[in-house]
């Protein structure tokens, strides 16, 4: 039996690595809200679709999904929410409802962080969207980054190293924060991982009360059953909320820390963290404005190139390729 929705979307923002599965986790605990695993496809389907797809064609698209699989969403039932003339929003609302109802929930949720590039999109899909967009500081961000066991395969749009991930920091945080002055407090709520993490209860009752949810004490105990791919890609959560798993003042060198403050240290002092170098050189300076002018061009012809790419039947081949090897899909493809 289907519940009716109570409530608008909530959509977590945040860079790779910043806390958003961490805050994911916690908010997908609520008996009233589910976030299914990040989705990567809805930059993807618009690409091929458009505001005003074919029914047809959209819904076979989605059966092809390794992520709409893994959800175990009945695409019957998706169709049954539907007008005869959807448009592609209410498509994809439709899909996550499904998902939510199928757990008993009457609200839904996503976090994916590569959809920071895309917010335009978000907001045309996510009509009336909450927002809550998780900061965490840069460095220790870049240090997670650097440690990941697993990386996107081949997509240009994400960072490779250091210098890159500095740039996609500084790109992303800045683009949503702007993103959010449009929406206003109702709609956007900034969160820094590091209050999440030392009080986890105070930011959560915050969050909620953002979100117009009875704070449940159930959030924080989604440590006790995590597992799979979750847990690969994530150790940490295997734990309760614990403060400096990364410490960029120990673990980062010196001279990795000047470089990445020259790419972003003006972002760093606007959130309120404390520089180690506060003066950059000319030199560095204008290395750190080519850096930053060659990221944003790589990633905007990235996504024009994936335009044509996913308009062809190569798109369709990659699905294939997952659905036959079980590869995991990773963000752009």
């Amino acid at each position: 039996m289907q519940v009716p929705m109570s409530g608008p979307p909530v959509v977590v923002l945040g860079v790779s690595r910043s806390g958003t599965t961490l805050l994911k986790e916690m908010l997908d605990r609520h008996s009233q809200l589910a976030i299914p695993t990040e989705s990567y496809f809805i930059p993807q389907l618009w690409d091929r679709h458009g505001d005003r797809p074919d029914l047809d064609a959209m819904l076979a698209d989605l059966g092809r999904l390794a992520r709409v699989r893994e959800w175990g969403v009945d695409l019957a039932d998706v169709r049954g929410r539907l007008p005869p003339l959807p448009h592609f929003g209410e498509i994809i609302r439709a899909l996550y409802l499904s998902y939510a109802q199928a757990r008993g929930k009457r609200r839904f949720g996503d976090k994916t962080p590569a959809y920071m590039q895309q917010l335009g999109l978000l907001e045309r899909v996510f009509a009336s969207a909450q927002y809550v967009h998780i900061v965490r500081d840069g460095r220790d961000a870049a240090l997670s980054f650097l440690a990941m066991r697993r990386r996107p395969r081949f997509n240009l749009a994400r960072p490779r190293g250091l210098r890159a991930f500095a740039c996609q920091w500084r790109l992303e945080v800045a683009g949503a924060r702007r993103f959010g002055e449009r929406l206003g407090p109702e709609r956007y709520l900034e969160l820094r991982y590091e209050e999440l993490v030392a009080e986890p209860e105070a930011a959560l009752r915050g969050i909620c009360a953002f979100l117009r949810l009875e704070f449940e004490p159930g959030m924080l105990e989604y440590h006790r059953d995590l597992r799979g791919a979750t847990l690969q890609d994530h150790p940490g959560l295997a734990q309760a909320p614990t403060p400096g798993l990364r410490r960029w003042r120990e673990e980062m060198r010196p001279a990795d820390v000047r470089r990445y403050e020259a790419i972003a240290g003006g972002l760093l002092s606007e959130l309120g963290y404390e520089r180690a170098f506060p003066t950059v050189s000319t030199a560095a300076r204008a290395l750190a404005v080519v850096e930053r002018a060659a990221f944003r061009a790589r990633v905007a012809a990235w996504h024009a190139s994936l335009k044509a790419v996913r308009r062809s039947p190569v798109w369709r081949l990659r699905q294939v390729y997952i659905r036959r090897t079980g590869a995991p899909p990773m963000a752009g493809e």
